[in-house]
């Protein structure tokens, strides 16, 4: 099975009704030429990409934007169309005082199945106090949680907030909190490589900001940044397929991560093995 575990929907077309909403949403997550499509294309992108499952992440930046850009209740209208295909996660901005309780409704009563946190859009570190109940109702219904990490194209954020080893304190004070460090941390691979082969509950996806093409990009970080056989010998169960789509296409960065050297046994780990475990899917 391959999983696709970083999705950003904007543009699905059930959710971009509202005119108004849809421009807010391209102004503030920096997809200003993209337009909304209906969901029969995101199936032929997935037939021709031989992708089985994505993971939806909504995004509420609130008290930083004016508004939710993509809501938790958005993510499960989707599921509810496709739920074979859509895995769906929860945001909140945790700069709320309601935040643990919207978390728990939509973990509760919309059965969403992670959380996804923006610290360089929330503007908030990861290892803030005021992020542990957050962190605490994740491990309640043992979900994962999905990091932004490492460098953001989305206006208004602050990479401050956003170093891999922002995250290794929640790492040690949740070690069974499964845990993904986004983009691979990018532009501090080795650093990201360091944390998720130090802790085992955490992470990292593909969903790189690449600036050249992704088999040049994958080379680079993968057999350059780090060692050549970094992945095959050493964090083989700790990376997941991340696309970051629709800024990426997904078959784009899937043919990207699969131009690796890598044996099959590994890719196909990294393709959806890894990802099934970090859902919690098996076992």
């Amino acid at each position: 099975m391959v999983i696709d575990v970083h999705v950003h929907p904007a543009f699905y077309g059930p959710i971009c009704d509202d005119k108004n909403r849809l421009l807010k949403r391209k102004q503030v997550m920096g997809y200003d030429l993209m337009s909304p499509f209906p969901l029969e294309l995101v199936e032929k992108q997935m037939a021709f990409a031989n992708i089985d499952k994505l993971v939806l992440l909504p995004e509420d930046t609130e008290t930083i934007d004016g508004e939710i850009v993509i809501s938790n209740e958005e993510i499960k209208k989707l599921i509810d169309l496709d739920s074979q295909r859509f895995i769906g996660f929860a945001s909140v901005d945790p700069n709320k005082k309601d935040a643990a309780a919207i978390l728990q409704y939509a973990l509760k009563d919309l059965n969403l199945k992670g959380l996804a946190l923006y610290p360089s859009k929330q503007h908030v570190y990861p290892n803030d106090p005021a992020l542990f109940p957050l962190y605490e109702i994740c491990l309640e219904h043992n979900v994962p949680v999905t990091f932004d990490a490492g460098l953001s194209w989305q206006p208004n954020t602050l990479l401050k907030y956003a170093h891999p080893y922002l995250f290794e304190e929640v790492a040690v004070r949740y070690p069974q909190l499964r845990m993904n460090i986004s983009h691979f941390g990018f532009p501090w691979i080795v650093e990201t490589a360091a944390i998720i082969l130090k802790h085992p509950n955490v992470y990292a996806d593909t969903a790189g900001v690449y600036m050249d093409c992704p088999e040049q990009f994958f080379s680079d970080i993968f057999q350059k940044m780090m060692g050549s056989l970094w992945i095959e010998h050493n964090i083989a169960d700790k990376i997941l397929f991340g696309s970051n789509n629709p800024r990426f296409r997904p078959a784009r960065i899937k043919r990207g991560l699969e131009s690796l050297p890598l044996s099959k046994i590994t890719m196909d780990k990294l393709l959806g093995g890894n990802a099934a475990n970090f859902l919690g899917l098996e076992g």
